[in-house]
């Protein structure tokens, strides 16, 4: 198979790209700069260019683009960088898509995020069914993922992952909470009973491939835990796997002082569960938060 990959130089992105690389597949990605090799194309997403030859022979192109969300503070300008880098890089490639209809890529897999349902959570977890919450960041997701509409509308299959964060130790969040961890800071967040989504980088990049090669995915998955955790049930799993003490707390309205808006992130309930996966048939390799970071912890000797 042949994938073309925009954001490649990223966390996620480069894992990609060394995963498909490794089992055979040949990998091709979208650059701002000037290509460096014959693997490069140039893209300018903000003014909607692509080197349309970017597309030749590529069964699956897969949509990585935005800048991250923590841990700058959520000005007006940082919003709109937000928001703009990834509405506009999936717009492009959306349209790009489209215009190709036939003869170019028949997959798009685009990068999505469970913050589209909010920070509140109810008796019953969430599903790819619940609807948008009304906050900045799920407002921000609904937009992100409609720019994927010209795609679908020209017969592009359009697979988005609703992704929670991704645990492994070469790179994302993981690396900073087991530094803290190795340091003696490590601290569960408010009072612990929230649910903390989360996925191995393992897991994650099974998804991808099995989303590429799997021709009747389609439409919104989450990709979080089948067995959901908190955020005590977490930090007491690292510290015993590092042999460090949890004796920490950190006050939810610290937490709030010092992150704002994005403290709820972190500190609120977010009970999801990745329902289209299991009815589909996706096994995962760390289905439980014992999994997850004893696979984050394992990568550190691979990497």
């Amino acid at each position: 198979m042949k994938w073309l990959i925009a954001g490649a130089s990223g966390f996620l992105g480069k894992a990609l790209r060394v995963r498909l690389a490794s089992e055979g597949d040949d990998v091709v990605r979208l650059v701002r700069r000037e290509p460096a090799s014959s693997t490069e194309f140039r893209w300018a997403p903000d003014v909607g260019e692509v080197d349309e030859s970017a597309f030749d022979g590529v069964d699956v192109a897969v949509n990585l683009g935005g800048v991250p969300v923590a841990p700058l503070p959520w000005t007006h300008s940082r919003r709109e960088e937000i928001l703009s880098s990834r509405v506009n890089t999936t717009k492009t490639m959306a349209r790009s898509l489209a215009a190709r209809a036939g003869s170019g890529p028949r997959t798009l897999i685009q990068q999505s995020g469970i913050a589209r349902y909010g920070t509140t959570s109810g008796a019953e977890p969430y599903t790819e069914d619940s609807p948008a919450a009304p906050d900045y960041l799920a407002q921000m997701t609904t937009k992100w993922e409609a720019a994927t509409q010209p795609a679908a509308d020209a017969g592009v299959r359009v697979v988005m992952l609703r992704t929670s964060p991704v645990m492994d130790s070469s790179g994302g969040s993981f690396p900073l909470i087991k530094l803290g961890w190795w340091c003696g800071l490590g601290a569960t967040l408010g009072d612990g009973s929230q649910h903390m989504p989360m996925i191995s980088l393992r897991d994650y990049l099974a998804v991808v491939q099995w989303a590429g090669t799997h021709p009747n995915a389609s439409g919104p998955y989450n990709l979080t835990l089948p067995q959901p955790t908190t955020n005590a049930e977490f930090t007491d799993t690292l510290a015993a796997a590092l042999h460090r003490p949890r004796f920490l707390r950190v006050p939810t309205i610290i937490v709030r002082a010092a992150l704002g808006e994005l403290a709820d992130q972190m500190v609120a309930d977010q009970h999801v569960i990745p329902q289209r996966l299991a009815a589909e048939g996706f096994t995962f390799g760390d289905p439980t938060v014992e999994d997850v970071v004893t696979s984050a912890l394992g990568s550190a000797v691979r990497h």
